[in-house]
């Protein structure tokens, strides 16, 4: 990150040659004539020559450019926003952040999703930069080096948030998930539970529930407590599904004392099952999930949760892009890191 005199940063992508149709040429050995056709996926080319141009981009991190006649060196008023999921219902906070700080501008956010696959996100990715944006917001700290390589030479702000376990491409915006972790912990070990389960998604594909799960265990590890059992899941984070899933460990491990969940939604679900079962919550059984989801405000027992600081989040991301491409500094520097809030509701002890 480069750095003024009075400590403010600058966007880490510093002035650069734009990438051009001779460089894909010069990198696949192929001409310009054919690198053109492959990559508008036009007239007749063979598949070896195909791929040998695609890899050859992929690896510069070229996209073409699709604003064309006097407005090629211009870039659009629209920032390529790239989350995972609409059915989750943590994005659509953040978005609201977005969307409500850059009303004042003449930017204009526009939602690519990736459903958690990297591939995916290529491909978003990809599409969004070739209609030269003027930022680019995007979730997660974990991307494919092609997805890198395509936000190192697009020479506009990228600001990644939901995370700060890591190192940012340009700024990022987030909490620390294995801090977030430890100190859910910490407050299950203080309230004096020992026989711990959890129940989340399945992390190769959720780095951030991954993070926080690390947190967790290692914190139980240094007290001496190992997790019971676990059950991870994938698809849609439903209430059914943590009825299903506290239902079969709650039978499979019944001297349970406390259910630890990786988001509110289906820690929702468990808990509606457990208060439909009898049990004492939190004497016999504690929960609590994450995120803090508002929507869950209802429920006859306050879920024990984390705050994400999602709207923030949007918030602050959409005023770092909108301030670069003021030609502001931003002060904050380039990791914002904020402070998850623990609410202890009413099912953890005290």
């Amino acid at each position: 990150m480069e750095e003024t005199t009075n400590g403010t940063s600058h966007l880490t992508n510093k002035p650069r040659r734009p990438l051009t149709l001779r460089d894909v040429s010069e990198a696949s050995g192929v001409s310009e004539m054919t690198v053109s056709r492959v990559l508008r996926n036009k007239g007749d080319v063979s598949a070896a020559t195909r791929q040998k141009v695609q890899d050859a981009a992929k690896l510069l991190g070229y996209v073409p450019n699709k604003i064309a006649g006097a407005l090629a060196s211009q870039r659009v008023n629209l920032v390529a926003v790239i989350i995972p999921s609409l059915g989750n219902m943590v994005f659509p906070e953040v978005l609201s952040g977005i969307s409500e700080t850059l009303e004042d501008t003449d930017l204009q956010p526009v939602v690519g999703v990736t459903d958690y696959l990297p591939e995916k996100e290529e491909k978003v990715l990809f599409e969004m930069l070739s209609w030269r944006p003027s930022g680019v917001i995007i979730a997660g700290l974990e991307h494919s080096e092609a997805s890198q390589a395509m936000l190192r030479q697009a020479g506009i702000p990228v600001v990644e948030i939901m995370d700060t376990d890591g190192e940012p491409i340009d700024h990022c915006v987030g909490i620390s998930h294995r801090r977030a972790g430890r100190k859910m912990a910490e407050e299950i070990i203080a309230a004096g539970y020992k026989r711990i389960g959890f129940m989340g998604t399945k992390m190769p594909l959720d780095h951030r529930a991954r993070k926080r799960f690390e947190g967790f265990t290692r914190t139980l590890a240094k007290a001496g407590i190992e997790i019971a059992d676990q059950e991870f899941y994938s698809g849609g984070s439903a209430l059914a599904k943590g009825r299903e899933m506290t239902a079969k460990m709650i039978e499979r491990t019944p001297d349970l004392d406390f259910l630890y969940y990786s988001n509110d939604m289906i820690g929702a679900g468990g808990l509606l099952y457990i208060l439909e079962q009898g049990i004492d919550v939190p004497g016999k059984v504690g929960l609590a999930g994450f995120n803090g989801v508002e929507l869950l405000e209802g429920l006859p027992r306050q879920l024990a949760t984390m705050d994400a600081c999602r709207r923030e989040i949007g918030q602050k991301a959409a005023q770092i892009i909108a301030a670069l491409n003021a030609g502001e500094d931003v002060p904050d520097g380039p990791i914002i890191a904020l402070e998850p809030i623990l609410a202890a509701g009413d099912t953890l002890r005290r």
